[in-house]
């Protein structure tokens, strides 16, 4: 994939004015039309599976959960695995913008339902099936019925209801990009816009905390923007090509931000009596920044392996299926198994669960899903023909 950037882009900087005439002359690949097929980044599937795996591993091998240390070296990487979350958040920032240039804003929300919807809600049911079945989940009652039907909104957070699974948590920070992200969609997006955004999303982030505005605080998620400001940078890079010096600038200020935030992310993620290490933690994060670097200056464009499309297609699932349900079923059979076939059952069965889930659920209800949104009504005169 080429770095130059395209003719359109060339057009959109001169409308822009923000930009050198110097880099006129670069070559590129033709523009995407609006509505095509974009070319899959394969190497981001993987990331995403990888991504879901490193936070079914920190979930599966806490050791309250088995009351000791049951894996040795799996445990250690355990507790530092839930940063798969903000892998995770990157990799949406970056996916999203790919996805939403050249899109109109009915297109682009569209897309964000038919995504999330259709597995969100059977995991959602399935979830409650478990729950229901085993009783006490977690030393709690059973899910009542206005908890389940208000997790089915996915806004269950705002609404001040408990989640049906803990992971759902990620679900409201992704709503909220997606929702402010939709506005610079509205008017067709640009490198001068996108770019324009991310700044503000920023400064407005700096603002948040200390300005007594819970709606500002709600809205720029300041723990967590500065990973979807970086996924979009990444994006802006992998479009622009390595010589676009502005979002590097703010991919630096971004990991700068998230160093600080991160001393919040693992007191969060600090189980009593444990201790983690802040600076592997940023270790990890920054290797986080240098993979989607990689991506995102084309180096990883040869890892192209057709299972990977399938692998990132059952990440959603796996992530929804897998604390609430695996935990769950972990703490019944943690006394008569063997720890670490256990494991490996356990992730097995929720790798062909989630594969389950993607294929014969998310794929035909999507479908239908999509067809139903996008339905037309018929014109008046037909209608009244028809009467």
């Amino acid at each position: 994939m080429s770095l130059h950037p395209s003719p359109r882009v060339l057009e959109e900087r001169r409308e822009d004015g923000d930009r050198s005439l110097a880099l006129r002359p670069l070559p590129a690949r033709p523009p995407v039309p609006p509505g095509a097929a974009r070319p899959r980044l394969r190497v981001l599937d993987g990331l995403r599976i990888l991504a879901a795996v490193l936070v079914l591993v920190h979930h599966y091998t806490r050791q309250e959960l088995w009351g000791r240390d049951a894996f040795g070296w799996l445990t250690v990487v355990g507790r530092y695995s839930w940063t798969g979350v903000e892998l995770f958040f990157m990799i949406s920032g970056f996916v999203i913008c790919m996805s939403a240039w050249g899109r109109p804003l009915g297109s682009y929300l569209r897309s964000r339902i038919i995504r999330l919807g259709p597995a969100y809600w059977f995991c959602v049911l399935a979830t409650m099936g478990v729950l229901l079945a085993v009783g006490k989940p977690f030393g709690g009652a059973g899910p009542g019925l206005s908890q389940i039907l208000t997790n089915l909104t996915m806004v269950q957070t705002p609404l001040g209801s408990a989640p049906l699974d803990m992971s759902y948590w990620t679900l409201w920070s992704e709503v909220r990009f997606y929702l402010i992200f939709a506005v610079v969609a509205w008017t067709g997006l640009t490198y001068r816009k996108v770019m324009n955004f991310c700044w503000v999303w920023t400064v407005a982030s700096l603002l948040a905390p200390g300005s007594g505005l819970p709606v500002l605080d709600v809205l720029a998620n300041p723990t967590y923007s500065p990973l979807f400001v970086s996924g979009i940078c990444f994006y802006l890079i992998r479009r622009e090509g390595a010589r676009a010096g502005e979002p590097w600038a703010l991919l630096v200020f971004s990991w700068l931000l998230m160093q600080r935030w991160l001393n919040d992310i693992v007191h969060w993620n600090t189980v009593k009596g444990d201790r983690l290490s802040w600076e592997m933690c940023l270790l990890v994060i920054t290797l986080c920044y240098v993979v989607m670097a990689a991506v995102a200056l084309g180096w990883l464009d040869r890892i192209g392996w057709r299972w990977l499309s399938v692998a990132g297609a059952m990440s959603y699932p796996l992530y929804l299926l897998h604390q609430q349900i695996g935990v769950t079923l972990l703490k019944q059979w943690s006394r008569d198994v063997e720890p670490w076939t256990l494991l490996l059952s356990a992730l097995a069965v929720m790798l062909l669960a989630s594969w389950l889930v993607q294929r014969f659920v998310e794929r035909p209800a999507a479908g239908r899903l999509k067809r139903f949104l996008e339905a037309r009504p018929a014109p008046r005169s037909v209608r009244n023909t028809a009467a």
